[in-house]
């Protein structure tokens, strides 16, 4: 006799429906000219499988949470305890519930009046600005922001301008001929650890009546004394209208976070459309993300530690002639040009054990693409060494001379020198030379 679970196997050579050609010819493009004409039939991303002793510098774990033994006992208590919860909409949430009072936890933490859980770091980047402007609204995002930040911005309908990364002139300039709107950046920046000038860009959104949206995503957990975040290390929690967060980073779990008003929190969750129509975090998420929330705060010699490793990764590979594109941040990035050297580049890393993650298109121009190295707070002084012996070593196997990041590299040296002492000092050219 067959048994039921024979009977519901799929048939052999089944097919899917065939796409319209308005559809299929998109798909077909992919495959055309990205993986056969740009990466030779394979994936720019999918290199080497790590073996035992690779260094994975790929993981947004800055704080090296991830298996940590309160956390992980936290979840697990949790889902024997509650198993899935009640699944719903959060629109459904009032009263004392864990949700809620994790909410007002982590804004308590962010100086914060109020706050609001959402699934991601995406959903709440979306879901704020679809919430907040509308066709009639200028939205003024760094060039640089998160593409979460820009989805939302198509979302609510309203008009993105661009504005220059990191250039507060800019800013004002465009605010000054398009109207007071909303101004969109990230705190720290995910694809090459630079900063915002946060006091310049928030005097600029005062002075025009702006609202003044951050991404906190790379700085929560990471930054401030007890890890609350850039803006509250800079003394600016009081002037950033919202804070936004994926505490899929420095916090190692699954939600997002946006920091707000009691009364907008209220108004976000029955007017935001990711958070009306998709479910609640789940019990053991919750539980995870508030255990983990006090080992952010007592375990400040993570937050020590990382800075440390990042520091000593930065100034090596500068000095080793990488262009790091000012980052100032657990972030460090090889901007190696287009992707055919993107791949050159993987391949040199992986063959000696060294896996970061690949930015290119669309997060990353066509010519921009990257390889970007997550420092962590676990990372020994040896790996470290590795780390940089590695960089050292394949300089001539990636042509780094060639890079056009190189190439910028020396002529703002060139530039800073002129401008310090009147003259050109010819020394730098001669040794590159050489």
């Amino acid at each position: 006799m067959k048994s039921k679970i024979s009977n519901l196997r799929p048939a052999l050579h089944l097919h899917n429906a065939e796409l319209p050609d308005f559809a299929s010819l998109r798909v077909e493009r992919y495959y055309r000219e990205r993986v056969q004409n740009t990466w030779n039939g394979g994936h720019i991303m999918r290199g080497r499988t790590p073996g035992a002793n690779a260094l994975q510098l790929c993981s947004n774990d800055y704080l090296s949470l991830a298996r940590h033994p309160a956390i992980l006992g936290a979840m697990a208590e949790s889902i024997r305890r509650d198993g899935n919860g009640l699944l719903m909409s959060g629109i459904f949430l009032h009263g004392a519930c864990p949700q809620i009072d994790l909410e007002q936890r982590l804004a308590a933490f962010m100086h914060a009046e109020s706050g609001v859980l959402c699934q991601s770091g995406y959903a709440a980047n979306t879901g704020l600005i679809q919430a907040i402007a509308d066709e009639r609204t200028p939205v003024y995002a760094d060039m640089m922001a998160h593409m979460s930040l820009w989805e939302g911005i198509k979302s609510a309908g309203a008009k993105a301008i661009t504005v220059f990364h990191n250039d507060p002139e800019h800013l004002e300039r465009q605010i000054l001929r398009y109207g007071p709107g909303i101004v969109a950046v990230d705190s720290i920046y995910s694809t090459t650890g630079s900063v915002a000038p946060l006091r310049e860009i928030v005097a600029i959104c005062e002075m025009h009546g702006c609202v003044l949206v951050a991404d906190e995503s790379h700085s929560l957990g990471t930054h401030g004394r007890n890890g609350e975040g850039l803006v509250v290390e800079l003394g600016l929690a009081e002037r950033v209208h919202f804070r936004t967060a994926s505490l899929a980073k420095a916090f190692a779990g699954r939600a997002g976070f946006i920091s707000c008003s009691k009364r907008f929190a209220e108004y976000f969750k029955s007017e935001s459309n990711p958070a009306i129509f998709s479910s609640t975090l789940l019990p053991h998420d919750v539980r995870g993300l508030d255990a983990t929330l006090d080992v952010v705060r007592l375990e400040g010699w993570r937050r020590q530690r990382l800075h440390a490793n990042a520091a000593y990764l930065r100034t090596q590979l500068d000095a080793l002639g990488y262009n790091l594109n000012d980052s100032q941040s657990q972030i460090v990035s090889l901007e190696s040009g287009t992707e055919q050297q993107t791949i050159v580049l993987r391949e040199a890393l992986e063959s000696r054990g060294i896996f970061g993650s690949i930015f290119c298109a669309p997060a990353t121009p066509k010519s921009r693409a990257l390889m970007r190295f997550s420092v962590n707070a676990a990372l020994t002084n040896a790996e470290l060494e590795r780390i940089v012996t590695v960089c050292r070593d394949i300089r001539g196997e990636v042509d780094l001379a060639s890079w056009p990041s190189t190439r910028r590299k020396h002529r703002t040296r060139v530039g800073a020198a002129v401008a310090s002492n009147g003259v050109i000092d010819a020394a730098p050219r001669r040794a590159e030379a050489a």
